[in-house]
């Protein structure tokens, strides 16, 4: 387990008062390993859950060649001889079962999808192609190819072939997969353990009489969320008061009893509470400016083999600094291969003041423009307590270190929401 000492030493340019976005996330990269443990679970209690060995296909799927639509077989070499060709009907496959009869020359089989197809028959003509008298079917060979709408046998997956891969996050598609397999269960990787604390004498929970000056714990509701989301388990401490004694509580039971820690609040420079200083004293911990907005404060570190992450106090920053940094953090402890959050393209629809040197986050609206294309506009005030604004969003407008000011039709990444948040 390397310090973060040595990590920080093994980064070139390393400045914690002023890191870039791709150095904090290299950083956290080093410093996170995935944890151990894994268990069988069955297929429905499977989804968001990783797998932890490659599920190699005991079969061929589909086990034999087999027609993708309703109509009629035939072999492609007929294709050749004329522009119209007439068959004779010899019977009908249904799927699910094999034909036996035998087909004579110039005849062709009726088959519904699925169907297996008989040795030699090779081309599937769809029935809405055809024209059908009694026992004959007229074919429109010119608008054919040999080996249309067949399915052949392995061609989703070879029999001894890797169908799902360590690392894999099961989603709906996967589980179906392993389904077609006849698999009833896969190993997965335990939970990732996550324990929560929100911290500050200003924060109250929902249902108290709420005091003068003071607000409600938001944060823990999204931080929560967004672990439950990603199939973590969630140990909730609730808010803790800026007193020694309860954060050294709440800090060593969390250790204790997660993989992980998170905190919101009292991370900022120049804090009067004692949530910095206690971090410090139980743990391995660095204090970070990064060069980002919103979310520029942010801690990291261990207590003892539990990894914290220590968040800024204002709502939209704690989104933020959760997408763009604890979250591929998790997935690496997860056991997840590493599957970075794609960037979409869109022309913004309004100029952007943004200065170079810091990577920015705008709350945006994407939306599908007359001309077909992805467009996006702000939410409007970027302040990062309007918690409404994530609301109205659906993505994040990723503004880069090096990026200046957006003009009016100017492309940008945005970072979605859906399925995320």
């Amino acid at each position: 387990m390397n310090s973060l000492d040595a990590i920080s030493r093994s980064l070139q340019g390393y400045d914690p008062q002023a890191l870039r976005m791709d150095d904090a996330n290299a950083f956290i990269a080093r410093m996170v390993a995935p944890v151990q443990g894994t268990q069988t679970l069955p297929l429905r209690q499977c989804a968001g859950r990783v797998l932890a060995a490659d599920v190699i296909s005991g079969m061929a799927v589909p086990a034999h060649d087999n027609s993708a639509m309703d109509g009629f077989a035939f072999s492609g070499t007929l294709l050749a001889v004329a522009a119209q060709l007439q068959l004779r009907v010899a019977g009908t496959a249904l799927a699910g079962k094999a034909w036996t009869g035998t087909l004579q020359p110039g005849e062709c089989l009726k088959v519904m999808t699925g169907a297996i197809l008989p040795a030699g028959l090779d081309t599937v003509v769809p029935h809405e192609m055809t024209t059908v008298q009694g026992d004959l079917v007229q074919i429109p060979a010119d608008r054919l190819r040999p080996g249309d709408n067949r399915r052949l046998r392995g061609e989703d997956l070879q029999l001894g072939g890797v169908a799902l891969s360590k690392g894999e996050l099961l989603a709906p598609a996967a589980l179906g997969l392993a389904a077609s397999l006849g698999l009833k269960e896969l190993p997965v990787v335990r939970r990732l353990k996550v324990a929560y604390m929100s911290t500050g004498d200003e924060v109250q929970s929902p249902g108290e009489a709420l005091r003068e000056g003071a607000v409600f714990d938001s944060n823990r509701y999204t931080v929560t969320s967004l672990l439950e989301r990603l199939g973590c388990e969630v140990v909730e401490l609730g808010v803790v008061p800026d007193e020694p004694v309860a954060l050294e509580a709440a800090f060593r039971s969390a250790a204790a009893q997660a993989d992980v820690i998170i905190s919101s609040g009292g991370v900022s420079v120049g804090e009067a509470d004692f949530t910095k200083g206690m971090m410090a004293r139980l743990g391995d911990v660095a204090f970070w400016r990064i060069a980002m907005r919103p979310g520029r404060p942010f801690a990291l570190g261990r207590i003892g083999s539990t990894v914290l992450f220590g968040l800024p106090g204002n709502p939209v920053a704690v989104m933020v600094t959760f997408l763009s940094l604890v979250r591929p953090a998790l997935l690496q402890m997860m056991g997840a291969t590493p599957k970075p959050l794609p960037l979409l393209q869109a022309h913004s629809q309004e100029v952007m003041r943004k200065k170079a040197g810091r990577t920015e986050y705008q709350r945006g609206i994407v939306s599908t423009g007359a001309d077909g294309r992805l467009q996006v506009r702000t939410t409007g005030n970027q302040g990062s307590g309007v918690l409404s604004s994530m609301v109205q969003a659906n993505g994040l407008i990723v503004l880069g270190h090096e990026q200046g000011n957006v003009a009016v039709g100017d492309a940008v990444s945005v970072m979605m929401f859906d399925g995320v948040m």
